[in-house]
C-alpha cells in the first residue's frame, strides 16, 4: 500500500475520536506561532482535520492547509463551513516537491516523523528550503526521544530539538524546543516536542 493510501484508508474509515493525534486544542502551536510570527501566512503541514486553520483565521492570519489525504481535506473544510473558502487547501505529498510558493510560518505537527526514509526526510527539507526564506520560520512537533515507536501502524522515528535541527542542518537555527505532553482521545499520554527554527 502506498503512503497515500495509507493515510486515505485511515481517515477515510476512522472518525476524530479514533485517531490518536486529535487535538482539542491546538494551543502551544497558536503559541508559538504567535509568538514568532504575529501576523502573516502560515502553512500547516499535515493538517488536513486540525482546528489549528479555524483558530489562525480568527487571529487574523493567511491560511493554508497541505495533506497527503483528500479525505483528511475533505473533513477539514466540512468542519470550517463558509470560512473553508478562506483557506488555501493543498493536496499533496511534502516528499513529492509539490510548488507551494511562500510563507512566513511552516507548521507541521506529526509529519516529519512518519518520514524513516532519509530520501524522504531529504525531499521535505529541501521543500523546506523552498517555502520558507531567510527571516521567516519553522514550527515542527515531532514525537519526543521518549514518545511513541508507531504511531497509525508505522514505524516513527523520534526527536529531540536537537537531533531534528541536525537533520534541517546549516539553513535553520533552532530557537527553542519545547516539550509537551498530548492526551490521546483514548486518555494514554504520548510525549512531544515543538522546535521553532529561523530560516538564515
Amino acid at each position: 500500500m502506498s503512503t497515500k493510501d495509507h493515510w486515505e484508508s485511515v481517515y477515510a474509515s476512522k472518525p476524530e475520536t479514533e485517531l490518536s493525534w486529535t487535538q482539542p486544542d491546538p494551543h502551544l502551536s497558536l503559541s508559538l506561532i504567535a509568538e514568532i510570527c504575529p501576523t502573516g501566512s502560515v502553512i500547516d503541514v499535515g493538517g488536513g482535520t486540525s482546528l489549528l486553520a479555524g483558530k489562525l483565521l480568527d487571529r487574523g492570519y493567511s491560511v493554508a492547509v497541505l495533506d497527503i489525504s483528500e479525505s483528511a481535506v475533505t473533513k477539514g473544510r466540512e468542519r470550517l463551513g463558509p470560512k473553508a473558502s478562506m483557506v488555501h487547501w493543498i493536496v499533496a505529498d511534502v516528499t513529492a516537491s509539490p510548488d507551494l510558493g511562500s510563507f512566513d510560518v511552516w507548521h507541521d505537527r506529526a509529519v516529519f516523523h512518519f518520514l524513516t526514509n532519509q530520501a524522504d526526510r531529504a525531499a521535505y527539507v529541501t521543500l523546506l528550503n523552498r517555502t520558507v526564506s531567510a527571516g521567516r520560520h519553522a514550527v515542527i512537533s515531532t514525537f519526543a526521544p521518549d514518545g511513541p515507536e508507531k504511531c497509525s501502524g508505522l514505524d516513527v522515528q523520534r526527536y529531540s530539538g536537537l537531533t531534528l535541527s541536525a537533520e534541517l542542518g546549516s539553513s535553520f537555527v533552532l530557537l527553542k524546543s519545547v516539550l509537551e505532553t498530548h492526551w490521546t482521545p483514548g486518555g494514554k499520554p504520548q510525549s512531544f516536542q515543538y522546535s521553532v527554527f529561523r530560516r538564515v
